[in-house]
């Protein structure tokens, strides 16, 4: 059996509004915000007591989605210091197409957007970029060249 398609990629932040914004600023739509509690929620995570809020967020063409998630219950537990290396193992990422890289760094930045190095050309091909945002997530951007 095979997967049928990724779903989406869930991310915990301390400040979940911070958060919303940054990826509202990139371009991302709210699909729609709740809370999360219960049985299921213990079970499927494996902690006791769970209640955290979450918001879903979808790209313009809906085919992906990103789940913000704060934990009330249990508390977040901090994963070391917030400006790790990108080679970290474990760190994760996110990729998103842009049509405008410096503009979209540009407009990123009022909500605390830091380029992890510089801009990079890839040949001919694409310009790449890896963004810090709010709690430390790494964004990357890429944007086709034509």
């Amino acid at each position: 059996m095979a997967i049928q398609r990724m779903d989406n990629v869930g991310i915990v932040v301390e400040d979940l509004d911070a958060a919303v914004a940054y990826f509202l600023e990139l371009g991302m739509e709210v699909e729609g915000r709740g809370q999360v509690e219960g049985p299921v929620a213990d079970q499927c995570t494996g902690l006791d007591g769970v209640r955290c809020d979450i918001a879903m967020l979808r790209t313009p063409d809906g085919h992906s989605r990103l789940e913000l998630a704060k934990y009330r219950s249990p508390q977040a537990v901090g994963a070391g210091p917030r400006d790790r290396p990108h080679n970290v193992l474990g760190t994760h990422r996110v990729m998103f197409a842009v049509d405008d890289i410096e503009d979209t760094v540009a407009r990123l930045r009022p909500h605390g957007a830091e380029l992890v190095g510089g801009i990079a050309r890839f040949e001919d091909s694409y310009l790449l970029c890896y963004v810090r945002g709010p709690e430390g997530i790494i964004v990357g951007l890429a944007e086709q060249l034509r």
